[in-house]
C-alpha cells in the first residue's frame, strides 16, 4: 500500500543528498502526517508478534533536517523547535490538561487523558489510557488501550538503530509510580507493574510463584503483577545487591472484571 513512499525514504536514508529534493521532502513530511493521523504505526502486531516498520523510524529521522527552527506560542508559553504540537484535540476526543505536550507525529487514540505530561514523535497511545502527571511516554513507544501510566512514569523511547524496537505496553495494563520501561521491553497485556519497577534490557524478570525461579529477559507475560527485587552476584569487591523484577503473581479473573487495576496490587500487598 505504501510501497512509493517506503522506496523513496529508503533512498534518502541512504542518500542524505535527495532530502535537498522537494518531492522528496514532500514525501517525508506526508509520512509523518500519516503518522500523527495514527494510519501508520512505527510498530505492530502481524501474526502475534510485534514488527517494527523500520521505513517509518526512517522518516522520523529524516523529518528533523528538513525542519527549519521556529518560534511556538501558546498563550504566555513559548517554544522554539523544529517540531510543532499537536492540535485539534477536541476533535480527536482527547482530554490534555494543561501543562500536557505531544509533539505532532505522534497519535493519540479517542478518550486518552494527558494529564501534566509529555508525548513524543512517533508515540502511539490507545483508546482510553491515562498518562498521569509527570509521566513521559518516549519516541516510538507503543502504549494499548485501557493503560494506566502512574505519575513520574518514564516510558523509553528509540530512533536508532532503526532496527531497535520500541517500547511496548500492551492492552489493559497498569504501570505504578515512578517505574521505568526502556530498551524495547515489551509488557505483556494485563500486566501490572508495581511502583519502582526498572524494566532494561539487562534486567532480570523472575516469576518466583512456583517452587524453582523461571526467568525471563525482555519480557513481561500477559496478567503478571511485578514488583521490584534484588539479588546477590558476586564482583572483585565483594557480594552486593543488583536490582531486578519479582513476578509473584497473576491479576485475578475478579480484578479484571470488578475492580481497579490498583487493587491487583493490594491483592499481593505491594504499594501503588
Amino acid at each position: 500500500m505504501y510501497n512509493d513512499y517506503i522506496k523513496i525514504i529508503e533512498d534518502a536514508f541512504e542518500n542524505r543528498a535527495l532530502l535537498q529534493e522537494e518531492a522528496t521532502k514532500k514525501v517525508v513530511r506526508e509520512v509523518i502526517e500519516l503518522l500523527d493521523q495514527g494510519k501508520i504505526r512505527v510498530a505492530e502486531k502481524k501474526d502475534g508478534q510485534w514488527v517494527v516498520n523500520q521505513w517509518v523510524k526512517k522518516a522520523v529521522l529524516l523529518y528533523f533536517p528538513i525542519q527549519g527552527m521556529k518560534t511556538m506560542e501558546v498563550g504566555p508559553l513559548e517554544f522554539y523547535d523544529k517540531i510543532d504540537l499537536k492540535h485539534n484535540y477536541e476533535k480527536l476526543g482527547v482530554r490534555v490538561v494543561p501543562h500536557a505536550v505531544a509533539r505532532y507525529g505522534s497519535f493519540l487514540s479517542k478518550g486518552v487523558i494527558l494529564m501534566p505530561s509529555y508525548v513524543n514523535i512517533g508515540a502511539w497511545v490507545g483508546e482510553g489510557t491515562m498518562v498521569d502527571t509527570w509521566a513521559t511516554v518516549g519516541s516510538c513507544a507503543q502504549i494499548g488501550s485501557n493503560v494506566h501510566l502512574s505519575g513520574g512514569v518514564g516510558i523509553g523511547g528509540v530512533l536508532e538503530p532503526v532496527g531497535a524496537s520500541p517500547v511496548i505496553i500492551g492492552d489493559n495494563c497498569f504501570v505504578g509510580s515512578r517505574c521505568i520501561v526502556v530498551e524495547g521491553i515489551q509488557v505483556g497485556d494485563g500486566a501490572v507493574l508495581g511502583a519502582n519497577v526498572v524494566l532494561t534490557k539487562s534486567t532480570k524478570i523472575i516469576d518466583v510463584t512456583g517452587e524453582t525461579e523461571k526467568e525471563y529477559q525482555g519480557y513481561i507475560p500477559e496478567n503478571s503483577v511485578v514488583i521490584p527485587g534484588s539479588r546477590t552476584k558476586k564482583f572483585p569487591a565483594g557480594e552486593f545487591q543488583v536490582p531486578c523484577a519479582l513476578i509473584i503473581g497473576k491479576r485475578k479473573e475478579s480484578t479484571d472484571k470488578k475492580t481497579s487495576l490498583n487493587d491487583a496490587l493490594r491483592d499481593f500487598g505491594v504499594s501503588v
